[in-house]
């Protein structure tokens, strides 16, 4: 019963950043509805369900190439409060289920559009993902080892938390606004846009001078000894952050380190030399080694992990952030972490369009018509 119980929004299935996006709505206790085309329906049903990227929805299908599906699909909106979609501009429209129809049908109805490039612009009808998005706004070209090429970014900034993130942000925002005007309106969330707002004080950075040089010379980027990643006597890694100089001296007391013969912490022209005096302390120990000695000070200290050994660090462990579903293996639990209405972890549809005949009956299809929309090849269970 998260703070989104109640709330019904349909979802035409994509991929990547559409469905993060919808996750954490579901999450968070929306209703999410997913409409796949009827091919997606396997012919071998999987004895188990276990993607942690469709967990919390029903799913359905519809051909939305026949005036049946189209109409069956606005039928659904009318008494939906959100929709949310991913195709390239002009797509719903040329299918007849773009926003002026769908807000025709449902003044209330929040009609998010996740794209990479926007509605609009030179390149809003080419194709891209989210490196693509990640560099032409200078995200991946500011990080990275000097001299070295830019490097990819795991799809985390374009595709999750630039699209999928800011989408849901949007949608919530106006499902809010919604039931104040009892009006609703669309959400262009394009990733392009999304991962400039993530930047967005680095962009005032460079406008004050603060972050101008290359990259590995800045305060966040590499440049700071304080602010960095350090090399272990094991060949792995840890990383120390304590830019205020309380942490600083206790992190400078704990590698052995003589205060008096270090160049000043704030010397950016000595820089390089500081950081060689700490990386020669960090090489004298294993990560686990500096892990013990280190985690719970202050000095601002984390080792570097790989996903499995995070998933068992205590700290993980002791904070339930990952929970068994349905016996399957665990994931992650929803977040933020909400007092009295936390959202929760819900199972998977067991393959697409298990929920095509309850849900068209929920939303008012009688039997007599469900069963001719399947015989004609409109939707399939």
């Amino acid at each position: 019963m998260g703070p989104l119980d109640g709330v019904k929004i349909i979802e035409l299935a994509g991929l990547g950043a559409l469905p993060y996006g919808t996750l954490k709505l579901a999450d968070m206790g929306a209703d999410i509805i997913r409409v796949h085309p009827t091919y997606e329906v396997p012919a071998d049903k999987p004895a188990h369900r276990d993607s942690e990227f469709d967990r919390g929805r029903r799913s359905i299908t519809i051909d939305l190439k026949s005036p049946e599906g189209v109409e069956s699909l606005l039928r659904l909106v009318e008494k939906a409060d959100g929709f949310c979609e991913a195709f390239r501009p002009g797509v719903c429209e040329r299918l007849g289920i773009g926003p002026d129809v769908m807000l025709a049908r449902n003044p209330k109805l929040v009609y998010g559009r996740l794209t990479g490039w926007g509605q609009t612009g030179p390149l809003a009808h080419s194709a891209g993902h989210s490196l693509n998005y990640e560099a032409i706004t200078g995200a991946i070209g500011s990080v990275g080892s000097p001299g070295e090429p830019p490097v990819p970014l795991l799809q985390v900034l374009g595709d999750f938390a630039g699209g999928g993130l800011h989408l849901a942000f949007g949608m919530v925002c106006a499902l809010f606004e919604a039931q104040r005007s009892g009006q609703g309106q669309v959400i262009d969330s394009a990733m392009v846009d999304g991962v400039m707002s993530i930047y967005q004080v680095f962009y005032g950075m460079t406008r004050t001078g603060f972050h101008t040089g290359p990259v590995g010379t800045n305060l966040f980027d590499g440049g700071s000894p304080f602010y960095n990643v350090y090399e272990t006597s094991d060949g792995k890694y840890v990383t120390a952050a304590p830019i205020e100089a309380k942490f600083y001296a206790q992190l400078i007391e704990k590698l052995g380190l003589d205060p008096a013969a270090l160049p000043a912490q704030n010397d950016e022209s000595r820089w390089p030399e500081l950081y060689e005096h700490i990386a020669g302390a960090f090489r004298t120990k294993t990560r686990d080694e500096w892990s013990a000695l280190l985690e719970g000070t202050d000095v601002c200290f984390a080792p570097v992990l790989s996903f499995a050994e995070a998933e068992q660090h205590p700290h993980i462990v002791a904070r339930n952030t990952f929970v068994p579903v349905e016996g399957s293996v665990p994931q992650l639990a929803p977040a933020p972490r909400l007092s009295r209405t936390p959202g929760e972890v819900r199972p998977t549809y067991a393959y697409p369009g298990v929920d095509t005949e309850s849900v068209l009956a929920e939303f008012g299809f009688g039997a007599d018509e469900i069963a001719g929309l399947h015989d004609a090849g409109v939707i399939a269970w």
